[in-house]
C-alpha cells in the first residue's frame, strides 16, 4: 500500500521536474482545500484497480430530416439508406405543397383515369363482358371465382342476369336472329316465292298474269331489245373525215404529204444534227382537240406533219412548218383513241381505240381502208418496219395477248400469248428481226418475229410496270418509263441488260404512261411528267438539266424533232400540243 503511494508521489515529482513551469502554474491554480482537485492523489480502496475511461471522439451528427426538412425523395430510387418520415415521402417534387390536392390526385397513376395494374385477362373475355354490360347492364364480377358463378357473381343489373341466366351478348345472339328472320318475312331460300308485302291481302284469283301467248310475245320483244343494244355497242362507228385546208393539192399537183422545200431545214432522212441544244421557249400551240391528247407521232423521214390522237375520239393531222395549220381530221371511233402508228412511207396509219377497234386510214384522202377487232381493247399498235412486211402489224391487247394481223386479208395470222397482264408497248429492235413488249405484269419480254414463244424474259422483284418504251436513234438502247418515277435504260442488242449507270430520276410519273424521247445526237433525254412539266436530262451524266412547265395537266408525250437541233413537241391532257425551241 505504502509502496503504491510512494510510486505515485515519485511519478508526480518526476513530472514536475520535467515540466517545471507547467507544474508551477498548475500548483498555483489548484486549491488544496478542494476535494475534487485532490481526489486523484488519494489511495484507492482495498481490492480495486484503476481503469481507463473509454471516450467517443466522433462529433455529434444531426438526423437527415432535421437538416433537409421537406425534401422529396427521387421517385426512381429503388433503395433508401435511412428511415424517411411521412412528410419526406409525400413532399412535393417541385414547388410548395398544393393545398387542394386530394388523396386521389396524389396517388400514382399510369393512365388518364388512374392506376391500372397489369392483369392477365383474355382480350375476347374482356370484350365479351364489356359488350354484355353495355347491352344488358350486367357482367361477371371479376373478384369472384368464375367457376362458382351464382346470382351474386354479377355486377350491375343482377335481376336481369338472373332472368337471362347469365348469358353473354354472344350467347344470346341466336334469339335475335330468329326474331329478325320472322320480322323480315322468311329465309333467304324462299326469296323466289316472295310476292311482296301486299301478297297476304290479295286473292290468288285476282292476280293478273300474262297468258302463254302474251308471255311469248314479251320474251320475243325483250330478246330483240337485248340483241339490238348489243349490236349497237358492237357496231363500229361511222367513219368521216374533214379537210381543213382550201386546196388539197398545190400548183404542181403535190398533196400535203409532200415535204416542203422552203422551210430552211433539210428534211431528208439522212440529215441528223451534229449538236443539239436545250429548248428554252414556247413558239407555237396547236389547239383543236376538246379533250386530252393521248399520243403524237411525226411523219416518217421528213417530220413535216404531226399526227395526234385524243380522248375526244378524233385524230388530227397538223403542219409542223409554215402556217402550222390543222390539215385534216379523222373521225371514226366511238371512244377515246389510245394509240396511232404510221407506216414507213406515211401514206397510211393505224389507230387503236377503247371501242375495241383498230382502223387503217389513208393519210391523204382520210378514207378508212379497213377495220380490225377481236373484241378486246387494243392498248398499242405497231406496223412491222420491214419494207416487205408493211401489210403486217401487231397490237398489244387487254387480254394479255399480242395479236398479229394481215391488213390485206383482215385475218389474225399469229398470237403471242405469254404475258400475264395487259400488253402496254411493242418496240421493234435488232433490224426489225425482234420486238420487245412490256406489260402490266411488270415484265419485259423479247420475241423473234412470227415465233410465239419469248426467247428472253426479264422480270425482277424490284421492277415496276413500264408503260412507255422508246428506242434510241442509234438503235442501241431502250428507254423505259418505270412506274417508280425512273427512266430505265436496257441494252437493245443481244443481252438486253439493264444499264445501272444510266438511270434518270427527278420527275413524278407514277400512274401515267409518259412517252420518253432522245435528241437526234443522243445528248439529251426528254420526258413529260404528271405535273405537266417537260424534263430534260443529260445522257452522259444522267443529270436533270432543265425543267419547263409545259401543260396545265399531265404532259403525256414529248418528241424531239429528228431534223432540228432544239425543237421539242409536247402534248398533254389539257388538250393542247406545244412546240418548244
Amino acid at each position: 500500500m505504502s509502496a503504491a503511494i510512494s510510486s505515485l508521489v515519485s511519478y508526480g515529482n518526476d513530472s514536475d521536474s520535467e515540466n517545471e513551469s507547467e507544474s508551477n502554474t498548475s500548483s498555483d491554480n489548484v486549491d488544496p482545500m478542494d476535494p475534487d482537485a485532490m481526489a486523484h492523489l488519494k489511495p484507492l480502496p482495498c481490492g480495486q484497480s484503476m481503469s481507463l475511461t473509454v471516450l467517443n471522439s466522433a462529433p455529434e451528427v444531426a438526423v437527415k430530416e432535421s437538416v433537409e426538412t421537406g425534401t422529396h425523395l427521387d421517385p426512381s430510387l429503388k433503395e433508401v439508406t435511412h428511415n424517411p418520415t411521412f412528410e419526406t415521402l409525400f413532399a412535393p417534387e417541385f414547388g410548395p405543397m398544393n393545398p387542394y390536392k386530394t388523396q386521389q390526385m396524389a396517388a400514382p397513376r399510369n393512365m388518364l383515369s388512374g392506376y391500372a395494374e397489369p392483369a392477365h385477362v383474355n382480350d375476347f373475355m374482356f370484350e365479351q363482358q364489356r359488350r354484355t354490360f353495355s347491352t344488358f347492364g350486367y357482367a361477371l364480377d371479376p373478384s369472384v371465382d368464375t367457376h362458382q358463378v351464382s346470382s351474386t357473381g354479377f355486377i350491375g343489373a343482377v335481376d336481369e342476369a338472373e332472368k337471362n341466366k347469365g348469358l353473354t351478348v354472344f350467347e344470346s345472339g341466336h334469339k335475335k336472329s330468329e326474331k329478325r328472320k320472322k320480322i323480315k318475312g322468311g329465309d333467304a331460300e324462299e326469296i323466289d316465292n316472295f310476292l311482296g308485302p301486299w301478297a297476304k291481302y290479295a286473292d290468288e284469283k285476282d292476280l293478273a298474269k300474262p297468258s302463254e301467248e302474251e308471255k311469248k310475245e314479251l320474251d320475243e320483244i325483250l330478246a330483240k331489245r337485248q340483241k339490238k343494244g348489243r349490236n349497237e355497242e358492237d357496231a363500229p362507228a361511222e367513219e368521216k373525215t374533214v379537210l381543213h385546208v382550201k386546196d388539197m393539192y398545190d400548183y404542181q399537183g403535190r398533196s400535203y404529204l409532200h415535204a416542203p422545200q422552203d422551210v430552211g431545214t433539210n428534211l431528208r432522212s439522212d440529215n441528223i444534227p451534229d449538236k443539239c441544244y436545250l429548248p428554252k421557249k414556247q413558239i407555237h400551240v396547236w389547239s383543236g382537240h376538246t379533250k386530252g391528247v393521248s399520243a403524237i407521232r411525226l411523219f416518217p423521214s421528213s417530220g413535216h406533219l404531226l399526227l395526234s390522237s385524243s380522248m375526244d375520239c378524233k385524230i388530227k393531222l397538223w403542219e409542223v412548218y409554215n402556217e402550222r395549220r390543222c390539215v385534216r381530221t379523222f373521225i371514226g371511233h366511238s371512244k377515246a383513241v389510245r394509240d396511232i402508228c404510221f407506216n414507213n412511207s406515211g401514206t397510211q396509219f393505224l389507230s387503236a381505240a377503247y371501242d375495241r377497234y383498230l382502223k387503217l386510214w389513208d393519210s391523204e384522202t382520210g378514207q378508212c381502208i379497213s377495220r380490225f377487232t377481236n373484241r378486246k381493247v387494243p392498248y398499242c399498235v405497231k406496223f412491222n418496219p420491214d419494207e416487205d412486211k408493211q401489210s403486217l402489224f401487231v397490237a398489244g391487247m387487254s387480254d394479255k395477248k399480242i395479236v398479229q394481223w394481215d391488213s390485206r386479208t383482215g385475218e389474225v395470222v399469229q398470237e403471242y400469248d405469254r404475258h400475264l397482264g395487259a400488253v402496254n408497248t411493242i418496240t421493234f429492235v435488232d433490224e426489225n428481226r425482234r420486238f420487245v413488249s412490256t406489260s402490266d405484269d411488270k415484265s419485259l419480254r423479247v420475241w423473234e418475229w412470227d415465233i410465239p414463244v419469248d426467247f428472253k424474259y426479264i422480270a425482277e422483284p424490284s421492277m415496276h410496270s413500264m408503260p412507255a418504251v422508246t428506242l434510241s436513234p442509234n438503235g442501241k438502247w431502250l428507254a423505259c418509263q418505270s412506274m417508280d418515277n425512273q427512266i430505265l435504260i436496257f441494252g437493245a442488242q443481244n443481252r438486253f441488260r439493264l444499264n445501272k449507270k444510266k438511270i434518270f430520276k427527278g420527275h413524278m410519273v407514277a400512274g401515267y404512261a409518259c412517252q420518253v424521247d432522245f435528241s437526234p445526237d443522243m445528248s439529251y433525254v426528254v420526258s413529260g411528267d404528271a405535273d405537266g412539266k417537260l424534263n430534260i436530262w443529260d445522257w452522259k451524266t444522267t443529270k436533270l438539266y432543265h425543267r419547263i412547265k409545259a401543260h396545265d395537266k399531265v404532259c403525256i408525250s414529248a418528241l424531239w424533232h429528228p431534223h432540228e437541233t432544239s425543237k421539242v413537241i409536247t402534248c398533254g391532257w389539257d388538250g393542247q400540243i406545244k412546240l418548244w425551241d
